[in-house]
């Protein structure tokens, strides 16, 4: 069983907030790239939603950001997750890092367990108990980019999802002044800067991946319990056919 996160204990008091579609507002960045791998969404579902009071928060974030850059825009990578998607996708994720190391993803070797311990510092476990519940599958947590006014992503030195260091929020903290290396770095700065000013805590391992009212979320922000847990599939196509 992978390690429990340091925010698993944090209890959490659900505020019963529907999922909601990301309004038109919202840049997507689509197509998605975990509906094109074949993940498992199920019939209508959408990886672009979240909770009410999370979309709230994001569209304060694309204000803010606008404040600073009129010509920039956020754009949404993904956003909830079920638990079947997030189980898929932390096989992918091994498989894939695998293959990029030249070892059978099928043994259980040392290498294949040193890559199985990169991953879990990126990927949550599919954990399906209601009191540790992966960040996205909550509604709560939100993976993103900054993009030019037409959606197109600018280079933030290092792709969303990306195993290693580079992922790091500080990677490039000792970059030459005015290199390319250092336009990252302000970047991810500005990225992190106007999404904790709307409400957002950032993952720590992570320079894309934000979230308000999960467990994370209140261990970054020393907050008492977590405001949203895990949302079923069932339950978010309720909400969506509701309207």
């Amino acid at each position: 069983m992978p390690p429990l996160r340091p925010w698993s204990p944090i209890p959490i008091a659900d505020a019963g907030e529907p999922l909601e579609d990301l309004p038109p507002g919202l840049w997507r960045l689509e197509p998605h790239p975990y509906q094109a791998l074949g993940a498992p969404y199920g019939p209508a579902a959408s990886p672009f939603r979240l909770r009410r009071g999370v979309i709230e928060r994001l569209e304060r974030a694309q204000e803010r950001l606008r404040q600073h850059r009129p010509q920039w825009r956020l754009a949404i990578f993904d956003a909830w997750r079920p638990l079947a998607v997030q189980a898929f996708m932390v096989r992918h994720a091994f498989r894939a890092a695998c293959r990029e190391r030249g070892l059978d993803p099928e043994a259980f070797g040392l290498p294949q367990q040193a890559v199985a311990a990169e991953v879990d510092r990126f990927w949550a476990p599919p954990s399906a108990d209601p009191a540790t519940p992966p960040p996205h599958s909550t509604g709560a947590a939100v993976d993103l980019t900054l993009a030019e006014a037409s959606g197109r992503p600018l280079a933030m030195g290092g792709e969303i999802d990306a195993i290693g260091a580079i992922s790091e929020p500080e990677h490039y903290a000792e970059a030459a002044p005015g290199s390319e290396a250092a336009d990252w770095q302000q970047r991810r700065r500005l990225l992190a800067a106007v999404m904790e000013e709307s409400g957002f805590a950032q993952h720590p391992n992570e320079w894309w991946h934000f979230s308000h009212g999960d467990q994370l979320w209140a261990w970054r922000r020393g907050e008492p319990q977590a405001l949203y847990g895990a949302v079923a599939g069932s339950v978010a196509g309720a909400a969506e056919g509701a309207g």
